[in-house]
């Protein structure tokens, strides 16, 4: 009769221990990396190179609740995490995409309801304008993620976006934009002194969370004069929000509701 060996219980379970006692990969609860992992994020993109698509995938992999968090947060000037130090350790592209993107179908869709309720209140035929449609894409995508691809380049070329990477400038910018979803809604609302009035608090409210965001990059840089690009970046927001006013917030009744518009 042959016997074989077989392991006494002692070693079987001091491997059990051993295998027990290592840290699964991923884990999602892991806060101590600043590269993606460990924070909801599939994973990095590892060597990819800047130009790759899997460069920015794990920036889309970020969850809801994170999402709305952020972009409530920009509507609250007194929140501790009002700057984007709330974004340096994930910085995400899904929320600005889809928050752009939401913008430029409201932006349509209540311009186009509005000049609906105005002709009607004014006993004219309903005309839609389907070219503010591309209108909305083009001012929208263009400011919100050109802009900042290219005031990062100009920070990089000058040697002062250390420590700040394009990914982050394209989040501050777009989240920046949230502001505008509930203004075009509100602005739906015949009554053109309101519109102004919104559309002054969108201004506001966007303005500052840029500033806020922005100002502390060029002021920890070594060139004094690299503060003066605030300016061009207010100038530039400014323009962006009489457009906005201008093309999509502008229609009146023949018989005015409320307050006299004091443009006119």
């Amino acid at each position: 009769m042959a016997y074989v060996p077989v392991e006494s219980d002692e070693h079987l379970e001091e491997s059990d221990n051993k295998i027990l006692s290592q840290p699964p990969a991923g884990n999602i609860g892991d806060h101590s990396s600043r590269d993606g992992q460990g924070r909801g994020y599939i994973s990095d993109a590892g060597n990819a190179s800047f130009w790759n698509v899997d460069y920015y995938q794990h920036h889309f992999d970020v969850d809801t609740k994170t999402v709305l968090f952020r972009c409530v947060n920009t509507l609250n000037p007194f929140s501790p995490t009002y700057t984007s130090a709330h974004l340096t350790p994930a910085a995400d592209l899904y929320g600005p995409f889809w928050t752009l993107t939401t913008l430029i179908f409201t932006l349509f869709v209540t311009s186009s309801l509005a000049h609906s309720i105005v002709s009607f209140l004014s006993s004219h035929p309903v005309e839609y304008d389907f070219a503010l449609l591309s209108t909305a894409v083009g001012l929208v995508y263009v400011y919100g993620i050109g802009a900042p691809v290219m005031f990062w380049a100009v920070l990089r070329y000058a040697g002062i976006s250390e420590g700040w990477a394009v990914v982050e400038t394209v989040a501050v910018w777009g989240y920046s934009m949230f502001v505008w979803i509930p203004v075009s809604l509100l602005c739906v609302i015949p009554i053109s002194l309101l519109r102004w009035i919104l559309c002054g608090v969108g201004f506001a409210l966007s303005g500052y969370f840029l500033v806020a965001n922005i100002y502390p990059v060029l002021a920890a840089a070594d060139q004094k004069a690299a503060r003066l690009l605030i300016i061009v970046v207010a100038a530039l927001h400014t323009l962006v929000a009489l457009l906005f006013k201008a093309l999509f917030f502008s229609y009146y009744v023949e018989t005015d509701i409320g307050p006299a518009d004091p443009t006119l």
